[in-house]
């Protein structure tokens, strides 16, 4: 009887100790936050600062383009808690009850977000079911020791003096709204006599000087000196390149011409098992020191947050201000099979 006593006793004592260890444990613990982004869009300290003060781990999956990230989660790639897709993908998603709700509630540092960035995201400004992540645009990189002239334009791709030294993104929507630009016509244009234009611009201008079109692997290219000129993200290009070899590259986005712009969000996967820990994350994010070492990871200027900029120690590979004639890219609904349709002719056609 005596050890039956001490047996429940010792059993009580343990689960009173389980109970406060319980209560001291830090918000999240033992849970794990999975998360889907763009390739090294996340710093592994901020990852891992956030994994130490809630106590949590995150698993980080990456993809190359938006379209592969929808069609994973389309085809039932579920499981995940956050997802970083561009605006005209959140439109979409919205649209097909792909997203959960946000609860701004929750997440109090979303009062940083520039008013601006708000009034450029059309596709939730309300923040329902995103909260912006970043906004920038892709442009071009030039070896300035093998290329020392030319000028800021994409007309560069027409330079038959650089053929197969050049690569540009293998993205249907960059690649088009790039020739678009250059013509004078909105990224999102759906007139067929533009568009059209924009494909003969492409294929017989820019195209026969390309080695290929290429949204992975340019970083690489370019640092092995064996592309010259590249379409491409310049966090991709300087993150191949060592620090004292920067001054040998030129990074621009044709400032009269402009381009597509997007604006990155923070979204909530229908059928996440952790949107807790998902809002944790977004909020956690947006802590203007924390924000301020996402940017200097990645060389970002501060588009989207009003306090990081001033907590930055790193230079930006470009300015914000060189976004001032880009255009947000948008979800063109049923009209995208006017751009599917020339991208086929343009990526599978001699």
């Amino acid at each position: 009887m005596k050890k039956n006593i001490v047996n429940v006793l010792t059993l009580a004592l343990v689960a009173l100790a389980a109970l406060f260890g319980a209560a001291g444990c830090k918000k999240g613990d033992g849970k794990t936050l999975y998360l889907y982004n763009w390739a090294v869009y996340t710093p592994d300290s901020v990852i891992k600062q956030f994994e130490e003060e809630f106590g949590v781990k995150v698993v980080y999956d990456d993809f190359a383009s938006n379209e592969d990230m929808y069609a994973k989660l389309k085809a039932g790639g579920s499981g995940y808690d956050l997802i970083v897709p561009s605006g005209d993908y959140v439109s979409i998603m919205k649209e097909q009850g792909m997203l959960e709700k946000i609860d701004l509630s929750r997440i109090p540092n979303a009062k940083y977000l520039k008013k601006e960035t708000l009034e450029k995201a059309t596709y939730d400004q309300a923040m329902e079911y995103s909260v912006p992540y970043y906004m920038g645009a892709a442009g071009i990189a030039v070896n300035k020791e093998k290329v020392p002239n030319f000028e800021e334009s994409w007309s560069i791709f027409a330079r038959k003096d650089l053929a197969g030294r050049m690569s540009m993104l293998d993205d249907m929507r960059e690649v088009l709204g790039d020739a678009l630009a250059y013509l004078g016509y909105s990224v999102n244009t759906t007139n067929q006599a533009e568009l059209d234009q924009a494909l003969a611009l492409v294929n017989n201008e820019w195209k026969p000087n390309l080695v290929k079109f290429d949204a992975e692997g340019f970083g690489k290219s370019f640092a092995a000196g064996e592309f010259w000129v590249v379409q491409g993200y310049a966090e991709v290009v300087y993150g191949e390149i060592p620090p004292e070899k920067y001054d040998t590259v030129a990074f621009f986005i044709p400032k009269d011409e402009g381009g597509p712009m997007y604006i990155d969000s923070l979204c909530i996967p229908k059928g996440a098992r952790n949107p807790e820990l998902a809002h944790e994350f977004i909020n956690f994010i947006l802590r203007p020191e924390i924000y301020a070492e996402f940017l200097d990871s990645f060389g970002f200027p501060s588009t989207i947050h009003t306090e990081a900029g001033a907590l930055q120690k790193v230079q930006p590979y470009y300015s914000a201000e060189s976004l001032a004639n880009c255009e947000l890219k948008e979800d063109l609904g049923a009209d995208l099979e006017l751009y599917n349709q020339i991208w086929q002719k343009i990526r599978f056609t001699e």
